[in-house]
Protein backbone atom coordinates (compact mmCIF):
# COMPACT_ATOMS: atom_id res chain seq x y z
CA UNK A 1 0.00 0.00 0.00
CA UNK A 2 2.78 2.40 1.00
CA UNK A 3 4.73 1.52 -2.14
CA UNK A 4 1.70 2.27 -4.30
CA UNK A 5 1.21 5.66 -2.66
CA UNK A 6 4.89 6.52 -3.10
CA UNK A 7 4.81 5.43 -6.73
CA UNK A 8 1.74 7.57 -7.41
CA UNK A 9 3.35 10.55 -5.70
CA UNK A 10 6.53 10.09 -7.75
CA UNK A 11 4.56 9.98 -11.00
CA UNK A 12 2.70 13.14 -10.01
CA UNK A 13 5.93 14.98 -9.21
CA UNK A 14 7.51 14.01 -12.50
CA UNK A 15 4.40 14.40 -14.62
CA UNK A 16 5.10 16.11 -17.91
CA UNK A 17 4.17 19.74 -17.94
CA UNK A 18 1.98 21.49 -20.48
CA UNK A 19 4.19 24.54 -20.96
CA UNK A 20 4.29 24.67 -24.76
CA UNK A 21 0.69 23.58 -25.15
CA UNK A 22 -0.60 26.37 -22.90
CA UNK A 23 1.70 29.01 -24.36
CA UNK A 24 0.55 28.10 -27.87
CA UNK A 25 -3.06 28.60 -26.79
CA UNK A 26 -2.16 31.98 -25.34
CA UNK A 27 -0.42 32.98 -28.56
CA UNK A 28 -3.32 31.82 -30.73
CA UNK A 29 -5.72 33.97 -28.72
CA UNK A 30 -3.42 36.97 -28.66
CA UNK A 31 -2.75 36.76 -24.90
CA UNK A 32 0.89 35.70 -24.96
CA UNK A 33 2.38 39.21 -24.85
CA UNK A 34 0.03 40.30 -22.06
CA UNK A 35 0.96 37.18 -20.07
CA UNK A 36 4.66 37.93 -20.52
CA UNK A 37 4.21 41.51 -19.35
CA UNK A 38 2.12 40.49 -16.34
CA UNK A 39 4.75 37.92 -15.37
CA UNK A 40 7.50 40.54 -15.70
CA UNK A 41 5.55 43.02 -13.57
CA UNK A 42 5.04 40.44 -10.81
CA UNK A 43 8.73 39.49 -10.78
CA UNK A 44 9.77 43.13 -10.69
CA UNK A 45 7.25 43.86 -7.93
CA UNK A 46 8.65 41.09 -5.74
CA UNK A 47 12.10 42.61 -6.08
CA UNK A 48 10.96 46.20 -5.55
CA UNK A 49 9.09 45.62 -2.28
CA UNK A 50 12.24 45.27 -0.10
CA UNK A 51 13.58 48.50 -1.61
CA UNK A 52 10.29 50.26 -0.88
CA UNK A 53 10.30 49.07 2.72
CA UNK A 54 13.80 50.44 3.18
CA UNK A 55 12.20 53.90 3.22
CA UNK A 56 10.65 53.11 6.62
CA UNK A 57 11.84 51.70 9.91
CA UNK A 58 10.43 48.19 9.38
CA UNK A 59 12.36 47.32 6.22
CA UNK A 60 15.87 45.89 5.89
CA UNK A 61 18.33 47.55 8.24
CA UNK A 62 22.10 47.53 8.28
CA UNK A 63 24.48 47.72 5.37
CA UNK A 64 24.42 43.98 4.71
CA UNK A 65 20.63 43.60 4.51
CA UNK A 66 20.27 46.76 2.47
CA UNK A 67 22.90 45.52 0.03
CA UNK A 68 21.06 42.20 -0.22
CA UNK A 69 17.81 44.08 -0.94
CA UNK A 70 19.50 45.95 -3.79
CA UNK A 71 20.94 42.69 -5.14
CA UNK A 72 17.50 41.03 -4.99
CA UNK A 73 16.00 43.90 -6.96
CA UNK A 74 18.79 43.73 -9.56
CA UNK A 75 18.25 39.98 -10.03
CA UNK A 76 14.48 40.41 -10.32
CA UNK A 77 15.02 43.18 -12.87
CA UNK A 78 17.19 40.84 -14.95
CA UNK A 79 14.59 38.05 -14.75
CA UNK A 80 11.77 40.46 -15.66
CA UNK A 81 13.74 41.55 -18.74
CA UNK A 82 13.67 37.95 -19.99
CA UNK A 83 9.87 38.07 -20.05
CA UNK A 84 9.79 41.40 -21.87
CA UNK A 85 11.60 40.10 -24.94
CA UNK A 86 9.70 39.56 -28.19
CA UNK A 87 10.03 35.75 -28.04
CA UNK A 88 8.38 33.55 -25.44
CA UNK A 89 10.99 32.03 -23.07
CA UNK A 90 11.95 28.41 -23.54
CA UNK A 91 10.63 25.89 -21.03
CA UNK A 92 13.91 25.52 -19.14
CA UNK A 93 14.21 29.32 -18.89
CA UNK A 94 10.75 29.53 -17.35
CA UNK A 95 11.60 26.75 -14.90
CA UNK A 96 14.84 28.48 -13.91
CA UNK A 97 13.01 31.79 -13.47
CA UNK A 98 10.45 30.14 -11.20
CA UNK A 99 13.12 28.61 -8.99
CA UNK A 100 15.15 31.83 -8.81
CA UNK A 101 12.11 33.96 -8.02
CA UNK A 102 11.21 31.57 -5.19
CA UNK A 103 14.70 31.91 -3.70
CA UNK A 104 14.79 35.69 -4.18
CA UNK A 105 11.35 36.03 -2.63
CA UNK A 106 12.50 34.01 0.36
CA UNK A 107 15.59 36.17 0.78
CA UNK A 108 13.49 39.33 0.51
CA UNK A 109 11.22 38.09 3.31
CA UNK A 110 14.05 36.99 5.60
CA UNK A 111 15.92 40.31 5.50
CA UNK A 112 12.92 42.25 6.81
CA UNK A 113 13.55 43.70 10.25
CA UNK A 114 9.93 43.15 11.23
CA UNK A 115 9.08 39.40 11.11
CA UNK A 116 5.39 40.28 10.67
CA UNK A 117 6.25 41.90 7.34
CA UNK A 118 8.25 38.80 6.43
CA UNK A 119 5.23 36.60 7.09
CA UNK A 120 3.01 38.91 5.08
CA UNK A 121 5.48 39.00 2.19
CA UNK A 122 5.49 35.20 2.04
CA UNK A 123 1.98 35.35 0.63
CA UNK A 124 3.63 36.25 -2.69
CA UNK A 125 4.57 32.57 -2.93
CA UNK A 126 0.93 31.94 -3.85
CA UNK A 127 1.46 33.68 -7.20
CA UNK A 128 4.62 31.66 -7.84
CA UNK A 129 2.80 28.43 -6.95
CA UNK A 130 -0.07 29.30 -9.28
CA UNK A 131 2.34 29.90 -12.17
CA UNK A 132 4.13 26.60 -11.51
CA UNK A 133 0.81 24.74 -11.22
CA UNK A 134 -0.48 26.05 -14.55
CA UNK A 135 2.63 25.86 -16.70
CA UNK A 136 4.93 23.25 -15.22
CA UNK A 137 5.25 19.80 -13.70
CA UNK A 138 4.70 18.75 -10.11
CA UNK A 139 8.39 18.72 -9.14
CA UNK A 140 8.70 22.47 -9.76
CA UNK A 141 5.58 23.17 -7.72
CA UNK A 142 6.97 21.01 -4.90
CA UNK A 143 10.28 22.90 -5.03
CA UNK A 144 8.42 26.19 -4.71
CA UNK A 145 6.51 24.87 -1.71
CA UNK A 146 9.73 23.69 -0.02
CA UNK A 147 11.20 27.19 -0.26
CA UNK A 148 7.93 28.74 0.94
CA UNK A 149 7.64 26.40 3.93
CA UNK A 150 11.25 27.02 4.93
CA UNK A 151 10.63 30.77 4.78
CA UNK A 152 7.46 30.48 6.87
CA UNK A 153 9.18 28.32 9.48
CA UNK A 154 12.01 30.82 9.96
CA UNK A 155 9.66 33.79 10.14
CA UNK A 156 7.27 31.95 12.47
CA UNK A 157 10.10 31.22 14.91
CA UNK A 158 11.07 34.91 14.86
CA UNK A 159 7.51 36.12 15.35
CA UNK A 160 6.12 33.40 17.63
CA UNK A 161 7.49 35.02 20.76
CA UNK A 162 5.63 38.25 19.96
CA UNK A 163 2.22 36.98 18.89
CA UNK A 164 1.97 33.17 18.57
CA UNK A 165 -1.75 33.23 17.79
CA UNK A 166 -1.14 35.63 14.89
CA UNK A 167 1.64 33.39 13.61
CA UNK A 168 -0.61 30.33 13.61
CA UNK A 169 -3.42 32.25 11.90
CA UNK A 170 -1.14 33.64 9.16
CA UNK A 171 0.48 30.27 8.44
CA UNK A 172 -2.91 28.52 8.34
CA UNK A 173 -4.34 31.16 6.03
CA UNK A 174 -1.32 30.88 3.74
CA UNK A 175 -1.62 27.09 3.57
CA UNK A 176 -5.36 27.15 2.87
CA UNK A 177 -5.22 29.84 0.19
CA UNK A 178 -2.15 28.33 -1.48
CA UNK A 179 -3.71 24.85 -1.60
CA UNK A 180 -7.00 26.23 -2.91
CA UNK A 181 -5.35 28.29 -5.66
CA UNK A 182 -3.19 25.38 -6.82
CA UNK A 183 -6.18 23.01 -6.74
CA UNK A 184 -8.22 25.39 -8.89
CA UNK A 185 -5.37 25.87 -11.38
CA UNK A 186 -4.75 22.16 -11.74
CA UNK A 187 -8.45 21.40 -12.04
CA UNK A 188 -8.95 23.92 -14.84
CA UNK A 189 -5.94 22.56 -16.72
CA UNK A 190 -7.27 19.01 -16.46
CA UNK A 191 -10.65 20.11 -17.81
CA UNK A 192 -9.14 21.57 -20.98
CA UNK A 193 -6.25 19.14 -21.28
CA UNK A 194 -6.07 17.26 -24.59
CA UNK A 195 -4.47 14.17 -23.02
CA UNK A 196 -1.14 14.31 -24.83
CA UNK A 197 2.35 14.09 -23.44
CA UNK A 198 4.89 16.87 -23.77
CA UNK A 199 7.11 14.76 -26.04
CA UNK A 200 4.26 14.43 -28.54
CA UNK A 201 3.85 18.19 -28.95
CA UNK A 202 5.52 20.45 -31.47
CA UNK A 203 6.79 23.32 -29.26
CA UNK A 204 5.70 26.28 -31.39
CA UNK A 205 2.04 25.45 -31.99
CA UNK A 206 1.32 22.92 -29.26
CA UNK A 207 0.01 20.51 -31.92
CA UNK A 208 1.13 16.92 -32.41
CA UNK A 209 4.43 16.09 -34.07
CA UNK A 210 4.53 13.93 -37.21
CA UNK A 211 5.60 10.85 -35.23
CA UNK A 212 2.82 11.34 -32.69
CA UNK A 213 0.34 11.81 -35.53
CA UNK A 214 1.47 8.54 -37.17
CA UNK A 215 1.12 6.69 -33.87
CA UNK A 216 -2.43 7.98 -33.37
CA UNK A 217 -3.54 6.98 -36.86
CA UNK A 218 -1.81 3.62 -36.55
CA UNK A 219 -4.16 2.79 -33.69
CA UNK A 220 -7.13 3.57 -35.94
CA UNK A 221 -6.01 1.28 -38.77
CA UNK A 222 -5.47 -1.68 -36.42
CA UNK A 223 -9.04 -1.80 -35.15
CA UNK A 224 -11.61 -4.48 -35.79
CA UNK A 225 -12.22 -5.66 -39.36
CA UNK A 226 -15.94 -4.99 -38.99
CA UNK A 227 -15.27 -1.23 -38.90
CA UNK A 228 -17.25 0.10 -41.89
CA UNK A 229 -15.88 3.64 -41.74
CA UNK A 230 -13.37 5.40 -43.98
CA UNK A 231 -10.25 7.13 -42.73
CA UNK A 232 -9.19 10.38 -44.40
CA UNK A 233 -5.67 11.84 -44.26
CA UNK A 234 -5.48 15.51 -45.21
CA UNK A 235 -2.40 17.66 -45.76
CA UNK A 236 -2.98 21.43 -45.55
CA UNK A 237 -0.14 23.47 -47.05
CA UNK A 238 -0.25 27.27 -46.77
CA UNK A 239 0.18 29.07 -50.09
CA UNK A 240 2.73 31.90 -50.41
CA UNK A 241 3.90 31.38 -46.85
CA UNK A 242 7.47 32.30 -47.79
CA UNK A 243 6.17 35.71 -48.89
CA UNK A 244 4.59 36.21 -45.47
CA UNK A 245 7.83 35.39 -43.66
CA UNK A 246 9.77 37.67 -46.03
CA UNK A 247 7.49 40.58 -45.14
CA UNK A 248 6.84 39.87 -41.46
CA UNK A 249 10.04 38.04 -40.52
CA UNK A 250 10.30 34.86 -38.49
CA UNK A 251 8.17 36.34 -35.69
CA UNK A 252 5.32 37.07 -38.09
CA UNK A 253 5.59 33.60 -39.60
CA UNK A 254 5.49 31.96 -36.18
CA UNK A 255 2.44 33.97 -35.19
CA UNK A 256 0.68 32.88 -38.38
CA UNK A 257 1.53 29.21 -37.79
CA UNK A 258 0.19 29.34 -34.24
CA UNK A 259 -2.96 31.28 -35.16
CA UNK A 260 -3.88 29.02 -38.07
CA UNK A 261 -3.10 25.91 -36.06
CA UNK A 262 -5.48 27.06 -33.35
CA UNK A 263 -8.17 27.90 -35.93
CA UNK A 264 -7.85 24.43 -37.40
CA UNK A 265 -8.09 22.86 -33.95
CA UNK A 266 -11.31 24.76 -33.26
CA UNK A 267 -12.73 23.77 -36.66
CA UNK A 268 -12.16 20.02 -36.40
CA UNK A 269 -14.27 17.49 -34.57
CA UNK A 270 -13.10 16.39 -31.14
CA UNK A 271 -12.00 12.96 -32.39
CA UNK A 272 -10.00 14.35 -35.31
CA UNK A 273 -6.18 14.30 -35.13
CA UNK A 274 -4.15 17.41 -35.96
CA UNK A 275 -0.38 17.85 -36.31
CA UNK A 276 1.97 20.60 -37.44
CA UNK A 277 4.82 19.44 -39.67
CA UNK A 278 7.42 21.26 -41.70
CA UNK A 279 7.32 25.00 -42.11
CA UNK A 280 3.76 25.58 -43.24
CA UNK A 281 1.99 22.23 -43.35
CA UNK A 282 -0.59 20.61 -41.13
CA UNK A 283 -1.64 16.97 -41.03
CA UNK A 284 -5.25 16.07 -40.26
CA UNK A 285 -6.99 12.73 -39.91
CA UNK A 286 -10.66 11.96 -39.39
CA UNK A 287 -13.12 9.18 -40.08
CA UNK A 288 -16.27 9.25 -42.24
CA UNK A 289 -19.13 6.98 -43.22
CA UNK A 290 -18.58 7.59 -46.97
CA UNK A 291 -15.67 8.33 -49.30
CA UNK A 292 -16.74 11.97 -49.54
CA UNK A 293 -14.42 14.10 -47.40
CA UNK A 294 -15.39 17.39 -49.04
CA UNK A 295 -17.30 18.51 -45.96
CA UNK A 296 -13.96 18.51 -44.13
CA UNK A 297 -11.73 19.92 -46.87
CA UNK A 298 -14.17 22.73 -47.72
CA UNK A 299 -14.30 23.69 -44.07
CA UNK A 300 -10.50 23.69 -43.89
CA UNK A 301 -10.23 25.93 -46.94
CA UNK A 302 -12.66 28.38 -45.36
CA UNK A 303 -10.82 28.29 -42.03
CA UNK A 304 -7.45 29.17 -43.58
CA UNK A 305 -8.94 31.81 -45.88
CA UNK A 306 -10.72 33.62 -43.05
CA UNK A 307 -7.83 33.45 -40.55
CA UNK A 308 -6.28 36.80 -39.53
CA UNK A 309 -3.43 36.52 -42.06
CA UNK A 310 -5.75 35.98 -45.04
CA UNK A 311 -3.70 33.13 -46.47
CA UNK A 312 -4.93 30.39 -48.79
CA UNK A 313 -4.17 26.68 -48.78
CA UNK A 314 -3.41 23.88 -51.18
CA UNK A 315 -5.02 20.77 -49.74
CA UNK A 316 -4.32 17.16 -50.57
CA UNK A 317 -6.53 14.37 -49.24
CA UNK A 318 -6.75 10.61 -49.41
CA UNK A 319 -9.60 8.47 -48.08
CA UNK A 320 -9.77 4.70 -47.80
CA UNK A 321 -11.80 2.04 -45.92
CA UNK A 322 -10.53 1.30 -42.42
CA UNK A 323 -11.42 -2.39 -42.71
CA UNK A 324 -9.03 -2.89 -45.65
CA UNK A 325 -6.10 -1.67 -43.54
CA UNK A 326 -6.54 -4.03 -40.59
CA UNK A 327 -3.88 -6.73 -40.35
CA UNK A 328 -1.24 -4.80 -42.30
CA UNK A 329 1.80 -2.87 -40.98
CA UNK A 330 0.03 0.21 -39.56
CA UNK A 331 2.91 2.67 -39.76
CA UNK A 332 3.72 1.66 -43.33
CA UNK A 333 0.08 2.18 -44.26
CA UNK A 334 -0.04 5.59 -42.57
CA UNK A 335 3.17 6.77 -44.24
CA UNK A 336 1.89 5.72 -47.66
CA UNK A 337 -1.40 7.54 -47.09
CA UNK A 338 0.50 10.68 -46.05
CA UNK A 339 2.66 10.38 -49.18
CA UNK A 340 -0.41 10.18 -51.41
CA UNK A 341 -2.01 13.18 -49.68
CA UNK A 342 1.24 15.14 -50.03
CA UNK A 343 1.40 14.33 -53.74
CA UNK A 344 -2.12 15.70 -54.06
CA UNK A 345 -0.93 18.92 -52.41
CA UNK A 346 1.76 19.33 -55.06
CA UNK A 347 -0.81 18.72 -57.76
CA UNK A 348 -3.16 21.31 -56.24
CA UNK A 349 -0.32 23.83 -56.13
CA UNK A 350 0.64 23.16 -59.76
CA UNK A 351 -2.97 23.84 -60.70
CA UNK A 352 -2.85 27.30 -59.15
CA UNK A 353 -3.22 26.67 -55.42
CA UNK A 354 -6.21 27.44 -53.22
CA UNK A 355 -7.81 24.17 -54.25
CA UNK A 356 -8.23 20.59 -53.07
CA UNK A 357 -7.16 17.36 -54.73
CA UNK A 358 -8.53 14.10 -53.33
CA UNK A 359 -7.79 10.43 -53.97
CA UNK A 360 -10.41 7.88 -52.91
CA UNK A 361 -9.76 4.15 -52.39
CA UNK A 362 -6.15 4.13 -53.69
CA UNK A 363 -4.26 0.90 -54.29
CA UNK A 364 -1.71 0.77 -51.49
CA UNK A 365 1.54 -1.10 -52.01
CA UNK A 366 1.86 -1.55 -48.25
CA UNK A 367 -1.20 -3.81 -48.37
CA UNK A 368 0.49 -6.09 -50.89
CA UNK A 369 3.87 -6.12 -49.16
CA UNK A 370 2.94 -7.18 -45.66
CA UNK A 371 5.65 -9.78 -45.15
CA UNK A 372 6.04 -10.82 -41.57
CA UNK A 373 2.49 -9.86 -40.61
CA UNK A 374 -0.25 -12.33 -39.69
CA UNK A 375 -2.96 -12.82 -42.31
CA UNK A 376 -6.14 -14.85 -42.16
CA UNK A 377 -4.31 -17.84 -43.69
CA UNK A 378 -1.59 -17.58 -41.05
CA UNK A 379 -4.14 -17.47 -38.28
CA UNK A 380 -6.00 -20.55 -39.50
CA UNK A 381 -2.85 -22.57 -40.21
Amino acid sequence: MTRTVLSAARRRLHSEDRYYWITSLLAARGHQRATCRLTAVNILGCGALPLLLMLGAHGPTGARDRSIAVAVFACCLALATIWLRSSWPARWVSQLCTLLVSVLLSVGCLIEADPALGLTGATAFIAVSAFAAVFHAGWLLASTWVVAVATLVVQSVRFAGVAPEVTVAVVALFALVNAFVVFCCRSVIRLVDNDVHYGELEPLTGLLTRDAFSDRIATIVTRDRDDDRFVAIVVVSLDSFSLLTAMGGDAGGNQARVAIGQRLRETLRRDAVLAHVGESEYLIADTFNTTDASVLTDRLQHTVRTAPYRLTASIGAVITPVADLVGHPPHDVVEELITIATSNVYRARRNGGQRTETTANPELTSLRNADGWDTDDDLTA
